[in-house]
């Protein structure tokens, strides 16, 4: 696509306590308006005020969730043994390639959007810095998600990632477990990470014809909602090959991965997914640590210019506790923890409704 041409013709852990980190004095950046610790961070305030306002919309709607789902896809794409730049920009620049892998379909939709912006603050960013950023400023426009640091100082990536890094919906958890610890990422961290994003996450290319549909009845929210909707009884669906990709939900109008279907009920992970449920604080601190950590797969931390200043401040929580849909009960949680009892939920009143879909971004 013209996108990906246009790129290549540009040539286009955590926080780690530094110089800048001891530095607290703040200067007025040349726009008059704004103030930095680092100098170097004020080429962002225009940037980040665009993405909210022009890409994102002010909301937590399909373009923050599409731009928190590219910073995934990207970072991931690096292996000790297969190689990869991690998030690096790769999956924009070398998109021709990296939009051909299965587990990157519908991504073409969310560079469709990105791309203009990417493209207009080319002499700013490199690709798998404006990504980042970008999904650094998507995370805040969402209530009870985590303010993430951002680093900026990645060089322009140099090659495609190679195929098969990205985990899919029908992987095994055991296959899922492999792929990110091949890159440090423990179990507890795949649990907050997946279910994390799949909070404010929904489906473009699971349910045949229909797109933006929910993993959770929040959607819009960073909560632990999904914890709750993934753990009631569901029915398992074999797809095309005999693969398996959707199990079918509990709540009329969301859907539900396989993959999260197995990760609150496989002995690995189930007690690590139970217990975020109406734990707010644990899964953002998690959560928060993980998209941080993704971020910095391939970089050298340490060569990077810290510019977290620049990243809005969250949006604070002021939803209620998770809670068992119109019609269930606590009977119909299908308990997998075997150490610990799930916690006990109120019902919605009734009667029941189907959770509608997720606007898509124009």
């Amino acid at each position: 696509m013209a996108f990906g041409s246009v790129l290549s013709i540009l040539g286009l852990v955590l926080p780690l306590l530094s110089v800048n980190g001891l530095r607290t004095k703040r200067s007025l950046c040349p726009d008059g308006v704004n103030t930095a610790i680092n100098q170097a961070c004020c080429a962002l305030f225009p940037i980040v005020d665009d993405l909210k306002e022009n890409l994102f919309d002010n909301e937590c709607g399909d373009a923050a969730h599409g731009a928190l789902r590219l910073v995934f896809h990207d970072a991931i794409g690096i292996s000790p043994s297969l190689g990869g730049g991690g998030a690096d920009g790769s999956i924009a620049t070398f998109n021709e390639t990296e939009l051909t892998f299965h587990a990157n379909t519908g991504i073409d939709d969310v560079l469709d959007a990105v791309g203009p912006f990417l493209q207009k603050h080319s002499n700013v960013l490199t690709p798998g810095d404006f990504i980042q950023l970008a999904g650094a400023i998507s995370l805040v426009q969402c209530p009870g998600a985590p303010r993430i640091p951002f680093f900026m100082g990645r060089t322009h990536p140099v090659a495609a990632s190679p195929p098969g890094l990205v985990p899919e919906p029908f992987d095994s958890v055991q296959t899922i477990l492999k792929r990110f610890g091949e890159v440090g990422f423990t179990s507890d961290e795949v649990v907050a990470v997946v279910g994390g994003s799949h909070s404010i996450a929904g489906a473009d290319d699971i349910v045949p014809n229909e797109q933006g549909v929910p993993f959770d009845q929040t959607p819009s929210l960073f909560d632990t909602q999904i914890f709750v909707d993934v753990q009631l009884r569901g029915t398992m669906f074999t797809g095309q090959g005999g693969q398996q990709g959707e199990v079918q939900s509990a709540v009329a109008g969301l859907v539900r991965l396989q993959s999260d279907h197995l990760l609150a009920r496989d002995s690995a992970t189930n007690c690590a997914w139970q217990s975020f449920v109406n734990n707010q604080p644990k899964l953002a601190a998690a959560f928060g640590s993980g998209v941080l950590k993704l971020s910095l797969l391939g970089q050298n931390q340490a060569k990077m210019t810290d510019c977290s200043e620049v990243i809005p401040k969250a949006i604070p929580f002021t939803g209620g506790p998770a809670t068992l849909p119109p019609g269930q009960t606590m009977n119909d949680i299908e308990q997998a923890c075997a150490t610990a009892a799930f916690p006990s939920l109120a019902t919605q009143p009734g009667p029941a409704t189907a959770v509608p879909q997720i606007p898509q971004a124009v």
